[in-house]
C-alpha cells in the first residue's frame, strides 16, 4: 500500500490560519495527513473534531493523532450530519473546517475495496463498510433509465446510455460481480476511437457509481449549506476538490454566499444593499505547485477554495 500524501497541505493549513485555542473540524480524516498538522498547532484549549465514514481510516488516523495530542475527537459519520454530530458534543461554533473530497489513496490502493478499475476485486466501493448498499447493488439492481442518469450526472459520461445498456445485457447472462467484469461491460460500449484515447475508459463510470453508493454529492450539497453557518468571526471553510462536479458545486455555493444582494432590476440604493457575511480567501482556486505535481501526480486535478466568515 502506497504512503498517503496529503494534497495541497501547506496551502490549506495556511488558509485555515489556525489559532492555538481554536476549534477545528476535519470532515475527511483519512490517514490524518491534514489533521495531524492542524493538531500540532493546537494548545490545551484547542480541539480537533475529525469525521470519516471509513472505520479503518478512523483507526489508523486516530493512532497517528494519538501520538501528537489527546485534543481530538473521532466521529464515525457522514459530514452530511456535521451540525447534529457537533451539537451532540456541545459545539455550535468553530474556527475552521477542512474537507478533502473524494477517495483517499489507501482506499484506491486497497484492491479488495473495489474502488479501483485497475485492480480486480468484488464490486464494493463502500466508504462505510458497515453500510448494506454497495456498488454490486447499483450495477446489478438499477434499471436502464436510473443507471443512465447516475452515469450521466455523477460521471459526466457522454456514453452513459450505451454503457448502461451494455451492463444490462451482461446482467442477462450473469451478474456483474467484480471490478473487471464492470470494466469489460464499459469497454464493450465504447467505440474503438474512444478506447484509444488517453485515460482509462471506465474512470467516469467508476466515479459515478462510487458517488451513488456513498451518497457523496448529496452529502456535499448539505455540507455546503451547513458548514458556513458554523463558522465564527474570521472562521475559515477550506474545501479541496478533485472532480469538476464537486468544484462547480463548491464554487457556486461560495459565490452565492459572497455576492452582494440588491434590486434585481439594477436600481440599487445604498440602503438596499445587503453586505455578505462572507468573503473569498482568494478569487481563484489554489492549485498544486509544480513541485507537488512532480512528486504526487494524483494532485493534478486538485483545487482548494476557501470561504472566510466576516
Amino acid at each position: 500500500m502506497g504512503a498517503h500524501v496529503p494534497v495541497l497541505l501547506s496551502q490549506s493549513i495556511e488558509a485555515l490560519a489556525i489559532k492555538k485555542d481554536g476549534i477545528y473540524v476535519d470532515l475527511t480524516l483519512g490517514r490524518a495527513g491534514h489533521s495531524s498538522h492542524i493538531l500540532r498547532q493546537l494548545g490545551e484549549k484547542g480541539h480537533l473534531y475529525a469525521f470519516d465514514l471509513d472505520q479503518s481510516a478512523l483507526d489508523e488516523g486516530g493512532a497517528i493523532l494519538s501520538a501528537i495530542s489527546p485534543s481530538f475527537t473521532l466521529i464515525h459519520s457522514s459530514f452530511a450530519s456535521l451540525d447534529a454530530e457537533l451539537a451532540a458534543r456541545g459545539v455550535n461554533e468553530v474556527d475552521g473546517i477542512l474537507a478533502d473530497l473524494g477517495v483517499s489513496s489507501p482506499q484506491f490502493d486497497e484492491g479488495e475495496r473495489g474502488f479501483s478499475y485497475r485492480l480486480d476485486a468484488p464490486l464494493d466501493m463502500r466508504m462505510d463498510r458497515s453500510a448494506p448498499f454497495s456498488a454490486y447493488d447499483v450495477v446489478n439492481g438499477y434499471g436502464l433509465r436510473e443507471l443512465t442518469e447516475v452515469l450521466r450526472r455523477y460521471g459526466e459520461e457522454k456514453d452513459a446510455y450505451a454503457i448502461a445498456k451494455s451492463i444490462l445485457r451482461q446482467r442477462e447472462i450473469s451478474p456483474i460481480r467484480t471490478t473487471f467484469d464492470l470494466v469489460e461491460a464499459v469497454k464493450r460500449a465504447k467505440s474503438p476511437q474512444e478506447l484509444r484515447k488517453k485515460g482509462h475508459p471506465a474512470k467516469q463510470t467508476f466515479q459515478a457509481i462510487r458517488i451513488e453508493v456513498n451518497h457523496e454529492f448529496d452529502a456535499l450539497e448539505r455540507m455546503l449549506t451547513l458548514a458556513p453557518r458554523l463558522l465564527r468571526k474570521d472562521g475559515r471553510l477550506a474545501i479541496i476538490t478533485f472532480m469538476s462536479l464537486d468544484d462547480r458545486a463548491t464554487k457556486d455555493a461560495f459565490r452565492a454566499l459572497t455576492t452582494v444582494e440588491g434590486d434585481r432590476h439594477g436600481i440599487v440604493l445604498p440602503s438596499d444593499i445587503t453586505k455578505p457575511e462572507y468573503h473569498l480567501y482568494s478569487k481563484k482556486p489554489i492549485v498544486p505547485t509544480p513541485e507537488e505535481l512532480a512528486s504526487n501526480p494524483r494532485s493534478a486535478s486538485a483545487k482548494l477554495r476557501v470561504l472566510v466568515k466576516d
